[in-house]
């Protein structure tokens, strides 16, 4: 095949998995061993970064955009317009190679639309990383996107060659599922996420005994769910992510904003894009449930269907529970101290460490890093009286964000005056 048509299908391929967020950092341990090529140890992948700063990318393609379903809110859907192009198993094999070599990637993610059947789609996914892996000796990161209702042999195999795997559950309901692509079942997409839970699972138990037993997708399984498609709230998308976290034991849920891409009256119409800020208190929402011990009803529930776009998750459940604080941090336990607004794990960890030796006062805390024009209205120090003064959680918001506005305005002044 001809240079210029690969390039032109990299063009399409490339293009059309943009949609797909849900390929950011491993934390596999795949070494590189008896000369090959490529090491997926220590770092994360994707347009991303790593803990110690380093930028790291990898090629991100479908393998193709053909699809026979014509799912509403999906770019490659079948009845959608756009060009249609197809890869070769060997053409991504080499495309992954030459750039690995050309240091243009660190990794694969590979996807795909659905052709013929799920079986006949994964089968070819599964056939790119294999060859990788046993041909090429590659080492490097490699995350397949797993086919909704592939079967548990190719679901098996592909763990074996893949660092992480990932099924899209797409609609974070059963209904916005039936309403938007009514040929999919919910069904299909939990039946290989289930396939992998185990999978891990037996995998852990026998490197136990078994030092040389085959790795199984060490960077474990996550999946993505398109926001706003469907009409869900904020309170049914946390749902749905704490049950995927809790039942299949997920590293990750992403969350994508809808992007209208064509007409449809079943969808949102054109021009309302999901606001990026929401995708971003989802996400601060996701990493209080699993980092500092918050249950979904706690941020979100009847009462509060939806998160507060002008201050984020945390700080929002404060001021509605003000009954809580002050807490002093001399004296409170790490599930307390996580929930003061300002304060991120690392700070909680230095002043567990710091109060061992002696009582902490506001400037310890400053040192420390701790966020204090918002922390200094929820605790107490050895150093400071408490600062809320009975001021009601509407009143607390509005100082807050009245002095978070005026120091954001204070920090782009001196660029404004350039232009005045």
């Amino acid at each position: 095949m001809s240079f210029e048509r690969t390039q032109e299908k990299l063009k399409i391929l490339a293009d059309a998995a943009k949609y797909d967020v849900s390929c950011s950092s491993s934390g596999s341990n795949r070494k590189n061993t008896n000369k090959g090529i490529g090491d997926a140890t220590g770092m994360g992948i994707c347009h991303s970064y790593t803990e110690d700063g380093r930028c790291v990318s990898l090629l991100k393609i479908l393998l193709t955009n053909h699809c026979i379903f014509d799912c509403a809110y999906c770019v490659t859907r079948k009845s959608n317009d756009i060009k249609r192009a197809a890869f070769k198993v060997q053409e991504v094999v080499d495309l992954t190679i030459n750039f690995y070599r050309r240091n243009y990637i660190e990794g694969l993610f590979l996807s795909s639309g659905i052709f013929k059947s799920a079986d006949y789609t994964m089968e070819r996914l599964v056939a790119v990383a294999k060859k990788l892996r046993l041909e090429e000796n590659f080492n490097g990161y490699i995350h397949l996107k797993s086919i909704p209702g592939a079967s548990d042999e190719l679901m098996k195999e592909a763990g074996l060659y893949a660092d992480r795997l990932s099924v899209n559950i797409e609609i974070p309901t059963k209904e916005g599922l039936k309403l938007l692509a009514p040929e999919k079942n919910r069904e299909d997409f939990l039946k290989p996420m289930r396939k992998v839970q185990n999978e891990i699972t037996q995998y852990q138990s026998e490197k136990k005994i078994i030092k040389s037993t085959p790795k199984y997708a060490p960077a474990g399984q996550s999946t993505q769910m398109i926001i706003g498609a469907s009409g869900e709230s904020d309170q049914q998308i946390m749902w749905t992510s704490n049950y995927f976290y809790k039942k299949f034991n997920l590293k990750r849920v992403y969350y994508s904003g809808y992007i209208p891409i064509s007409y449809d009256h079943r969808l949102p119409q054109l021009g309302t894009d999901v606001p990026m800020l929401r995708e971003n208190r989802l996400y601060q929402t996701d990493w209080l449930m699993r980092f500092y011990g918050f249950e979904v009803h706690e941020i979100l529930n009847n009462d509060h269907q939806n998160l507060d776009l002008e201050v984020d998750p945390k700080l929002g459940w404060a001021l509605r529970n003000l009954q809580h604080f002050p807490i002093d941090v001399n004296k409170a336990d790490k599930l307390m101290l996580a929930r003061i607004p300002g304060l991120g794990m690392k700070s909680v960890h230095k002043i567990i460490q710091a109060r061992q030796f002696r009582k902490l006062n506001w400037e310890h805390l400053k040192r420390m890093g701790v966020a204090l024009n918002r922390a200094k209205y929820f605790l107490v120090c050895d150093s400071r009286d408490f600062e809320r003064r009975d001021l009601t959680g509407p009143q607390l918001k509005s100082i807050i964000l009245q002095n978070s506005t005026s120091k954001y305005q204070k920090i782009l002044s001196p660029q404004l005056n350039l232009f005045e």
